[in-house]
């Protein structure tokens, strides 16, 4: 089996990539950041936020939750705690402060009575309501006293709604949330959906094919018998005796008599689903998936349930929709899908955009305006380049079918980029075309640095093959390979000049030409992790990152390597200095370091998104790119 290294970084981006898909499939899964646990406040050490979503637009978070009043008025929550609103069909989607964006607290569910009062629901630890009545413009945090997360709302009414959750949790308000009471649900496991069609009529459904229902308001709760045990994600009722729960597997349960029994009905896939939402006893449309590209499944029925049809969604994983009539509605969810359709789901238009939704491994700026970044998925590559700082990115052709791993430009034009099996593909007209070259080995290259235009070092190796370095003093044309009789992965390279570099791997390696690559002397790190990024700015300063929020400072060429204290555990995936001082670092969970002063003190920046963010390049002293998990590129402007 071929070891992926960047290593650490890759696994753990994936197992990232798990908790996003299913982020409540575990008690208490969501991640916590730095200690803070439910807590809405931000540590005082963050630096104010400047960081904003370029890919994909209006932002990348997963969207769990959507709620429609009319077919314009609508809201959608997800990770992290996001709120996005629309009050024209979608046109246009507004980010909304919810008081705890920025946290680790995702938001999972969401109910709107009106186009102004509304409720949504999350939490990590500790159960998290937030309540509107001005549409959003302002969300206030709502108190229960529950220790139990929440994963579903539902009002009939601006002042009566349920919400469940995890371990079986119910609570219950008559008066807007003002007071919410607990209720006995019967049940330790936990419920996932929630749907009430009146006061007192309501259904909620869990794991292991859990159905519970009451007709007096939750002050009892009787469990019926769904006829599965697969995990039913949603459910939709339309009056006291017509609703559907569906699930994993395909599953779709449907009643017309309240419940006394379930029928099972017949989907037509496979795949998960998440969410259903009906506008009568006929119309209805589910939604799921899987993390294909395009595994997003959405089926509509017109005869109650009876027949289902399968609707093209071009996307992957959905979650959440909510239809405001047979016509009109909504779906969204992975990386901030959201759809719209207003002929019943004959025609999905993309209301979100993104250049790439495949990870993005490395990004290279020569100035502020010009950028490449480089990544992809097993077998298949990604190049996305902007010439106007971001504003907007554009796909390019690589002409290579690997995961590329690295990418280097030393001016707007001339740029080379390293992947898999040893690809290698150059160009010199800015990306317009990518041109392969021959490197000699099937390695794995995880970095690469060019110094000029034809002075370079490409890095790699691993389990199958031995620790690798290629050189090349015409612009790629050829290389030089470099192998040592060890197996660690080479993890990054940094080419302050012709003659200097210095590259890292795992177990802590360094290694330094001053030669242009003849002789590499290996020095002494001081730790064991894995090194997963270098950044140098001349012959004699530069820094390390790595596993553990490892951060190692030389001021001479590497002859005293000098921890730094990060403030954090989680893995440093990325740094970039645009000068001796001016620095910044990324890492898991969206984590973003900056500095001012060659690492004496190190910044944590307040970031929209808890994505693994793999590299970052510095475009001025206060100004940078970021990139990471499912194509996501953040960008910070020189505000302060």
């Amino acid at each position: 089996m071929k070891k992926q290294i960047k290593p650490t970084v890759k696994a753990r981006l994936f197992q990232g990539a798990f908790l996003l898909v299913i982020p409540f499939l575990l008690n208490d899964a969501t991640p916590v950041v730095m200690g803070q646990g439910d807590s809405s406040n931000q540590s005082s050490t963050h630096a104010r936020a400047q960081w904003v979503w370029q890919n994909p637009l209006p932002q990348g978070n997963w969207l769990f939750g959507v709620s429609f009043t009319d077919a314009n008025n609508g809201t959608a929550v997800g990770w992290y705690g996001t709120i996005l609103r629309t009050t024209d069909g979608g046109q246009s989607w507004v980010l909304q402060s919810s008081g705890i964006l920025g946290t680790s607290i995702g938001l999972y569910g969401v109910s709107f009575t009106d186009a102004n009062t509304g409720t949504a629901v999350g939490g990590v630890t500790n159960a998290t309501i937030l309540r509107t009545t001005d549409g959003g413009a302002n969300w206030q945090r709502q108190a229960t006293g529950m220790t139990d997360y929440l994963k579903a709302v539902s009002f009939t009414d601006t002042n009566t709604g349920t919400a469940v959750g995890g371990y079986g949790a119910i609570v219950r308000t008559t008066d807007g949330g003002a007071t919410w009471i607990s209720q006995t649900s019967g049940t330790s496991i936990d419920l996932n959906a929630v749907s009430f069609t009146d006061a007192n009529n309501g259904t909620a459904v869990g794991w292991y094919g859990l159905i519970i229902r009451t007709t007096d308001g939750g002050a009892n709760w009787i469990q019926q018998q769904s006829g599965t045990g697969n995990f039913l994600w949603g459910v939709s009722s339309t009056d006291a005796n017509n609703g559907t729960a569906v699930g994993e597997q395909g599953t779709i349960r449907r009643t017309t008599n309240g419940g006394h029994t379930w029928v099972r009905e017949r989907s037509g896939t496979t795949n998960f689903l998440w969410g259903v939402s009906f506008t009568d006893a006929n119309n209805g449309t589910a939604v799921g998936g899987t993390a294909a590209a395009n595994g997003g499944t959405i089926l509509r029925t017109t005869d109650g349930g009876h027949t289902w049809v399968s609707q093209s969604s071009g996307t992957s994983n959905l979650v959440g929709v909510s239809f405001t009539d047979a016509n009109n509605g909504t779906t969204v969810g992975a990386f901030g899908t959201i759809l719209r359709t207003t002929d019943g789901g004959n025609n999905w238009l993309s209301q979100s955009k993104a250049v790439t939704l495949l990870s993005l491994e490395d990004v290279s700026f020569t100035d502020i305006h010009n950028g490449t970044a480089v990544g992809g998925a097993i077998g298949e590559s990604t190049i996305v380049r902007t010439t106007d700082g971001g504003n907007t990115w554009l796909s390019q052709t690589s002409g290579a079918n690997n995961d590329l791993h690295g990418v280097s430009f030393t001016d707007a034009n001339a740029g080379t980029a390293v992947g898999d099996f040893g690809t290698i593909v150059r160009t010199t007209d800015g990306g317009n075309s990518w041109v392969p070259q021959v490197s000699g080995t099937m390695a794995d290259l995880w970095g690469v640095s060019f110094a000029d235009t034809i002075h370079g070092t490409a890095v790699g190796g691993g389990a199958n093959f031995p620790s690798t370095i290629l050189t090349t003093t015409d612009g790629g044309s050829t290389w030089a390979i470099y192998q040592f009789g060890f197996y660690v992965p080479l993890t990054a390279v940094s080419r302050p000049d012709v003659n200097t570099a210095t590259v890292v791997g795992g177990a802590g390696i360094i290694l330094r030409t001053t030669d242009g690559g003849n002789n590499w002397v290996q020095q002494a790190s001081g730790t064991t992790v894995d090194l997963l990024r270098v950044s140098f700015t001349d012959a004699n300063t530069g820094t390390t990152v790595g596993q553990f929020g490892t951060i190692l400072r030389t001021t001479d060429g590497g002859s005293h390597w000098v921890p730094q204290q990060s403030g954090t555990s989680e893995g440093l995936a990325g740094v970039s200095f645009f000068d001796t001082n001016h620095g910044m670092v990324s890492g898991d969970l969206g984590i973003i370091l900056r500095t001012t002063d060659g690492g004496q003190t190190w910044m944590r920046e307040s970031t929209p998104t808890q994505y693994g963010l793999s590299n970052v390049a510095c475009t001025g002293s206060r100004s940078g790119t970021t990139v990471g998990y499912g194509g996501a590129i953040l960008r910070r402007e020189a505000v302060r």
